[in-house]
């Protein structure tokens, strides 16, 4: 490895040379030079003794008790021996990365006894051993780095990145999130542009390959701040809207897969306060993201199983922030559905089109007396689905012009003082009568057709 590394340098300091850049404008080139000419060959006497050459993988083994007690004599005898050398602290403590990296918690202690530095950094990545630990999902090794006084919430001086950022950013690493947690690691701390962990768990998520589900339920449960933003306004919110619209772009096989992360995700945020019906334009911006509630009543044909989740959350069905006048549901359903019908090539798919926008109004209703409808209805009159829409319009203003029942002005009352949604838990705790409790509970009654429950791509009806 050595050689390899050497002919490396060489040949970037020869290119460095061509181009007249320097060393000292390469810092990592310097770090490279340690290695190599200064503690290099103590760097690799130590990890051959604990069985790290590179390019093996004899490390991954499991080792009995007799092979560890074994390792570790070898190791002080080593470090006895090498112990005067005036590269021995930089090579023992770039060995303590290296056996952090494949956790071998024995080595690693006996190292650290030897005064092994905790804060050395990789002069590649610049991740110290705790960083690395995280990054090979190592608990045993996290806990055993920090009860030694590795910093928990320590950030790497490229990504500024602490180990809970890093332990965030995949689902495998959730054993190491939860040792970090344990320990006292700052759920909120944000980063140099202020993401939070949520918010690194929600951007790293694709909802293909990287799934962060459980990551994000034990973020939330930790105490990680919903409605946290960065410097340049996303939230964990408009990071799902994002992924969303990924869904509208993909073939139906992703879209359907994005879709079943994005509801999963979607119910733990709403199960936190998240606020999915709150624009995300700032004050004073008129261009900005749709919320989450807009995006889906946009498309709510392509995206019903959100729009349904949400409504039946009882999610704000105009703007929550600049109200009515910003956007209302009941405006973006019937937009979509004249949009919708036009597509449309027989009127199996238009009955279809027209059940799912009177089961999101229907829905609406349950969690808010009024619809906010408009005056008037504009539409053209060549429209061929013009007096359909008609009709759906003037049916939803006979209810609406009407007082509500004093059942539903209840019901919506006490479903908004027991959110946040699931309401299931404090619903059956009231002391109301079995049949009222399922009042209350209207979405239970759904029975999504096949084809509802599923997230559809972007594309004609046709």
């Amino acid at each position: 490895m050595s050689i390899l590394v050497l002919s490396f340098c060489s040949s970037v300091l020869a290119q460095a040379a061509e181009s007249g850049t320097s060393a000292k404008s390469m810092p990592f080139l310097h770090g490279f030079r340690r290695i190599i000419y200064e503690y290099q060959p103590l760097v690799d006497a130590v990890l051959c003794v604990v069985g790290l050459e590179e390019g093996t993988s004899t490390g991954e083994r499991s080792r009995s008790p007799e092979d560890e007690d074994s390792l570790c004599r070898s190791l002080v005898e080593l470090l006895e021996k090498e112990s005067q050398s005036a590269v021995f602290e930089e090579g023992i403590s770039y060995a303590l990365f290296k056996v952090a990296e494949r956790g071998l918690v024995c080595a690693a202690e006996v190292l650290l006894r030897y005064g092994a530095d905790l804060n050395f950094e990789d002069p590649v990545s610049y991740y110290n051993p705790l960083h690395i630990a995280v990054l090979r999902n190592r608990p045993i090794m996290v806990r055993l780095l920090a009860g030694h006084g590795a910093d928990i919430n320590k950030r790497d001086r490229i990504h500024e990145s602490s180990p809970l950022d890093l332990a965030s950013e995949e689902a495998e690493r959730l054993p190491c999130m939860c040792t970090l947690l344990d320990m006292g690691a700052d759920v909120n701390a944000r980063d140099k542009n202020g993401k939070s962990p949520l918010l690194h768990a929600l951007a790293s998520s694709d909802g293909l390959t990287v799934h962060n589900t459980e990551n994000i339920r034990l973020l939330l449960q930790r105490g990680a701040d919903v409605h946290a933003a960065t410097l340049d306004g996303e939230t964990a919110v408009s990071s799902l809207v994002f992924l969303v619209k990924e869904a509208l772009e993909g073939s139906v096989e992703d879209a359907a897969e994005i879709g079943r992360f994005c509801l999963r995700a979607t119910r733990l945020l709403l199960a936190h306060g998240a606020d999915p019906s709150c624009c995300l334009t700032p004050d004073g911006e008129e261009d900005g993201e749709p919320s989450l509630t807009v995006t889906s009543l946009e498309h709510f044909d392509r995206l019903f199983p959100l729009a349904v989740l949400l409504l039946q959350s009882g999610a704000s069905f105009h703007c929550s922030r600049h109200g009515a006048s910003c956007w209302t549901g009941y405006r973006l359903v019937f937009q979509r559905l004249q949009t919708a019908l036009l597509d449309c090539s027989d009127a199996e798919q238009a009955a279809e089109l027209l059940e799912q926008a009177e089961v999101l109004l229907d829905l609406a209703r349950v969690s808010s007396p009024s619809l906010a409808l408009p005056l008037d209805l504009p539409m053209p009159d060549q429209d061929p689905n013009a007096q359909t829409l008609r009709d759906l319009h003037r049916r939803v203003v006979e209810q609406e012009t009407g007082p509500p029942p004093l059942r539903c002005l209840c019901r919506a009352f006490i479903r908004d003082h027991l959110q946040p949604w699931p309401l299931d838990d404090r619903v059956k705790a009231l002391p109301l009568p079995d049949r009222l409790k399922e009042y209350l509970l209207p979405e239970h009654t759904l029975s999504p057709k096949p084809g509802w429950d599923c997230f559809k791509p972007q594309r004609t009806l046709r």
